[in-house]
């Protein structure tokens, strides 16, 4: 969220296009949000050719010599695709693959660095593709394509993006019945037992796994005293559903096409003791949420109890950053508040809470520097949250962090302070649209990391431009459709509905862009949770419990008489 009046969010390079308008018009119809890959049978091969780029790019044909092949960073194997845009030329590289007919395929990469794609042309059905906008870490693409009646061949391309900075990628598959082009080899065998099994951060009810990545996996399978509990697709998975203060076994194995391997050996590990402090109030099944302002931005300057009883969730924006990595403080801007003393503010956290509402600390902001990207920073993200939520009595944290986030490390941070702060904690996000259009971006990957602790993820439909819809096709902010269709993604692409809110401004002073009437907000959570009021976009199924709605700013929202709390409040509480 932005200190500044009007505008907010990120600053942009504005000599290129930009995610809302060129990039999406390009994806449109493109990326699969819930096409989920099945397991491939065990007579599928890997089509593609030198699909490791062991053999350099042979069999690959790189735009205007964008590609090279790299000892460094690599999935597997001792070579990679790196390919770097530039000027006009968005680095495409591309192979011709065999496949029969009629014939369903599973395409995936790994990739990294830059934004990335993957897709397929020439399938004779619907071709399709899937992207992320960049990840320090290896991250997997996948996507699936079924082929025509006289289809034989298809075209495999990866991207990047214009202005933007070289992609990886390795380990390309294109996985389904032997199109005769002779792949690399023979299909899969069954993968090693997984090596480095460790436990990370645990809750009075979850205990958090992590282990090293086997060769040719494409699962793993979790067990908790011999009985298997989960699954991942990834090298790390959560086990729920735990007594507290009780010690468990836990191991792992891998699988694939061809089977699953032996268990790992197995360690064991204790859930956390119950909390001393106590869950705060409970966030009722429909909730509101709204930022609160610790400075004076030109919007109404307010108290904690100026606050209209229509907010559920209040937000107080913003924590800054300190000199040690990933740690955080709060201090109140009594100057700019007109002389709002520090001890009213913690006697109001009081009141409010006696009201049954939950107050919690924003990290982040427009401004906000906070990097949580490694193991030191993400226990003092954690240890620094915890004390302010001592300190002040805050009953959890909202993720609001514009300039980039780091899945692995903010999950082990929140994590570790779920561990500290018992059941009762609440934890938001407040990610940008174009950080929840795909389930491989940072954000979304953290929130699903984070399922099983995670409050609500309000995502912020403004200020964005044009942008895909769960349908594959582009929506512009500002219209009922824009709400439904990309908050579709999030029900489909994983998230609980009662994880899922709407987040508008609260006046056309509270962004940039991307203001809707509250009546159009009203319409959205109606056309979600009920199948009215919907624009041209329809759900396929309603939500019935979709958490709410939260606005950017509770003090623009007072600049304007509280029209959008009024309004839109008691709607939510209409909601089934």
């Amino acid at each position: 969220m932005q200190r500044s009046a009007g505008s907010r969010r990120r600053r942009r390079n504005t000599s290129r296009p930009f995610l809302g308008g060129a990039m999406a018009v390009i994806a449109a119809g493109a990326l699969t949000v819930t096409g989920l890959v099945s397991t491939a049978q065990a007579a599928d091969v890997n089509n593609a050719k030198n699909a490791g780029f062991e053999s350099g790019l042979a069999n690959w044909s790189c735009s205007a010599g964008s590609g090279a092949t790299v000892s460094t960073p690599v999935r597997s194997g001792t070579s990679a695709l790196k390919a770097t845009p530039a000027g006009q030329d968005h680095a495409k590289c591309t192979q011709t693959v065999a496949v029969k007919p009629n014939s369903t395929y599973a395409l995936s990469s790994w990739v990294q660095g830059g934004y990335a794609y993957l897709g397929v042309t020439g399938s004779g059905t619907t071709d399709v593709s899937t992207w992320t906008p960049g990840s320090t870490t290896w991250t997997k693409l996948s996507t699936s394509f079924k082929t025509g009646a006289n289809t034989t061949s298809v075209t495999v391309y990866t991207h990047g993006w214009y202005g933007q900075s070289a992609y990886f990628a390795d380990d390309v598959e294109v996985t389904g019945p032997d199109g005769g082009g002779g792949g690399d080899g023979p299909g899969p065998v069954i993968p090693a037992a997984p090596a480095g099994l460790a436990a990370g951060a645990t809750t009075t009810s979850s205990v958090a796994l992590s282990w090293n990545a086997v060769s040719g996996a494409t699962g793993y399978k979790v067990y908790r005293d011999g009985v298997q509990a989960t699954t991942s697709t990834g090298t790390s998975a959560t086990v729920t559903g735990l007594a507290a203060d009780t010690a468990y076994q836990f191991s792992v194995s891998a699988t694939n096409a061809a089977g699953e391997s032996v268990k790992s050996s197995a360690i064991s590990a204790r859930t956390a003791k119950p909390g001393t402090g106590g869950p705060g109030p409970a966030v009722p099944k429909h909730a509101v949420t709204g930022y609160w302002q610790n400075f004076n931005n030109g919007a109404a300057v307010q108290k904690l109890t100026d606050v209209p009883a229509d907010y559920d969730i209040i937000a107080v924006s913003f924590a800054d950053a300190t000199p040690t990595p990933g740690a955080v403080t709060f201090k109140l801007d009594t100057a700019g508040l007109n002389g709002y003393t520090d001890a009213q503010f913690r006697a109001d956290i009081k009141t409010k809470q006696a009201q049954g509402k939950n107050i919690i600390i924003s990290i982040g902001g427009e401004l906000g520097t906070v990097r949580v990207d490694n193991d030191a920073s993400a226990t003092a993200f954690a240890n620094s949250v915890y004390a302010l939520m001592q300190d002040y009595g805050f009953n959890g944290v909202d993720i609001d962090l514009e300039n980039g986030l780091n899945a692995t490390y903010m999950t082990k941070a929140l994590r570790q302070l779920s561990a500290k702060a018992g059941s009762g904690l609440v934890i938001t996000m407040a990610p940008q649209t174009i950080d929840m259009q795909s389930t491989s971006g940072e954000y979304f990957k953290t929130a699903l990391n984070i399922k099983d602790i995670l409050t609500v993820v309000n995502m912020q439909y403004y200020n964005s431009g044009s942008m895909l819809g769960c349908d594959g096709k582009v929506y512009s902010q500002g219209s009922v459709d824009f709400l439904t269709a990309l908050a579709c993604i999030q029900l489909e692409g994983g998230l609980d509905p009662s994880q899922v809110g709407i987040g508008v401004p609260a006046s056309t002073r509270g962004a940039g862009s991307g203001y809707v009437a509250p009546s159009i907000v009203n319409a959205a959570l109606d056309c979600l949770a009920k199948g009215t009021n919907c624009g041209s976009f329809k759900p396929s199924k309603t939500y019935p419990s979709l958490r709410g709605a939260m606005t950017w700013s509770t003090n623009w929202d007072a600049t304007a008489g509280n029209a959008w709390s009024k309004a839109v409040g008691p709607h939510v509480r209409s909601l089934p």
